[in-house]
């Protein structure tokens, strides 16, 4: 019984691999802008500007990674401090999915603050910058939420990150990441 269930798992996620495959002859723009991401994979270290000042982020050395996973349907990203242990549960550690859905390129943010905001993306004209508008937010809004994201490739080897995260009372912190690929 269980040989036939794994056999049956392994068929249809092969049915659903191959379906995966097939792609529309003319790129989306949701193609675009997500293979614009997943050309940043890898590791990225750089220091980040926050306006207004925040106490706990003056300069601080942010390290990023981007991860293409789920068989290129999905990318990973997650950010910590640099000189932080790499445990998410005592450190701020952020991840942020992004992936298409039909005609859309969405990011969904799991943020530290308990809640899930999602956004949408578009590309630029020259398929340098990203822009994530927000859409929805699921979970509690008590600390505030991630509301805004966009991403600039500068070349193979250096991209900033600009996030805008919205206080309660919707005021924007703004935090700016120039960075470097490490690896």
């Amino acid at each position: 019984m269980k040989s036939t269930l794994v056999i049956a798992l392994l068929f249809l996620g092969s049915l659903g691999f191959a379906q995966s495959e097939a792609k529309p002859a003319a790129s989306s723009d949701a193609d675009k802008s997500f293979d614009t991401m997943k050309s940043m994979a890898g590791k990225w270290l750089g220091p980040v500007t926050v306006d207004p000042p925040q106490h706990e982020m003056g300069n601080a050395t942010m390290e990023v990674s981007l991860r293409v996973t789920s068989r290129g349907n999905a990318l990973v990203h997650e950010m910590k401090g640099a000189t932080d242990p790499d445990d998410p549960t005592h450190y701020d550690h952020p991840v942020t999915m992004m992936y298409r859905d039909n005609d859309q390129l969405l990011l969904t943010h799991y943020c530290d603050a308990g809640n899930r905001p999602r956004m949408a993306g578009k590309v630029s004209p020259d398929g340098k910058k990203v822009e994530f508008e927000f859409l929805d937010l699921s979970g509690s809004n008590k600390f505030g939420h991630m509301n805004h994201a966009v991403f600039t490739v500068i070349d193979a080897n250096h991209h900033i990150e600009d996030w805008t995260y919205m206080t309660p009372g919707d005021k924007p912190i703004h935090a700016h990441f120039d960075l470097q690929r490490a690896r």
